[in-house]
């Protein structure tokens, strides 16, 4: 988090992810970068403590609802921002959607450390969310035929240290570097990110599937904290997700577990409703527990390590798949 002052800059460091909003209030940035994972967290939170119905109802009132997203700017550390951005990871359009209704005007970029992060960017005259913005002056971008990504940047590097080999394979014959993201264009020039080229899975039918498009969907409900897309040589694909942080606790009791596992079965059947019939979910899994980075299932920006996750719960899947079930809890 950073604070423009007098000219300057204050940057603050936070202790640790638990102390993460409290540290965010101390410094009550006016320039506040972050990663999907912990918008959805701070969005959460605010919704823990007022219902998303609630909180709908009292946005729409004229003076009211001004009072309200001023509120809940406040108490999470952000009523001073005048940049605030998402990065790292495509984030649920339906959640910049949400900040923007309490005033926030949250805006995703696009970049990465090969091109010093000089890629794409989101601005006032350029912005859905959805689409990581379009390109900066003099970045040049081109789709290839299976959807990646490449780019040309003034920001690009030269190669990676002492590989050569690498470094070949990373850059097109006219010096595209190949991102290894996959993404689609609006004649505009606004980018969509549709996952990552490596990430592509294939079922048993012989259908390939795109996880991210289908995880941004999953972490948009508010049950879900985040979400993992998996099924390689199955003949559906399935979901595993670990639950919102103000659930996990609760579904220790019964009539709250009830109420968890029918959200979970409506999810399912609302995200299928919007996939092609090779690509919907058999089921969804709950983690026992929460990914984190010391466990090796996430990385130090939040993202899944799924080579991991799936290592993890390899020896299971035939079992849930022959349970028959909408929702398995692992």
């Amino acid at each position: 988090a950073a604070s423009l002052v007098d000219g300057g800059t204050h940057v603050f460091f936070s202790d640790s992810l638990a102390t993460f909003v409290a540290d965010l209030r101390r410094a009550r940035p006016t320039h506040f970068i972050s990663v999907p994972r912990l918008w959805l967290k701070f969005q959460q939170g605010v919704l823990a403590q007022l219902p998303p119905q609630r909180l709908a109802l009292l946005l729409r009132l004229p003076v009211v609802g001004r009072l309200v997203a001023w509120k809940i700017r406040k108490g999470l550390g952000l009523d001073h921002a005048i940049v605030a951005g998402s990065g790292s990871a495509p984030i649920p359009p339906d959640l910049i959607e949400w900040y923007r209704d309490i005033g926030l005007r949250l805006e995703e970029g696009y970049g990465m450390t090969e091109d010093c992060s000089y890629s794409h960017t989101s601005n006032a005259r350029a912005s859905e969310p959805g689409y990581v913005g379009v390109p900066m002056p003099d970045v040049e971008i081109r789709i290839a035929h299976d959807g990646e990504i490449l780019l040309k940047s003034p920001g690009l590097f030269s190669g990676y240290f002492k590989d050569p080999e690498l470094t070949a394979q990373s850059f097109t014959e006219d010096g595209f570097f190949r991102t290894g993201d996959r993404g689609e264009r609006r004649p505009d020039g606004l980018l969509k990110l549709t996952g990552r080229v490596k990430e592509l899975f294939k079922t048993s039918k012989g259908k390939y599937i795109a996880p991210a498009p289908i995880e941004n969907e999953i972490n948009a409900d508010a049950l879900v904290e985040t979400s993992l897309v998996s099924g390689e040589g199955q003949s559906q694909p399935y979901a595993m997700v670990v639950l919102a942080e103000g659930v996990r606790p609760r579904v220790a009791d019964p009539a709250v577990h009830e109420e968890v596992e029918k959200g979970l079965r409506d999810l399912l059947l609302r995200v299928n409703a919007t996939l092609p019939d090779y690509a919907r979910l058999q089921m969804i899994v709950v983690a026992p527990d929460p990914w984190s980075i010391e466990s090796g299932t996430l990385t130090p920006t939040l993202k899944i390590r799924r080579s991991a996750i799936e290592r993890a719960v390899a020896a299971k899947v035939v079992q849930w798949y022959a349970a028959g079930r909408p929702v398995v809890w692992a």
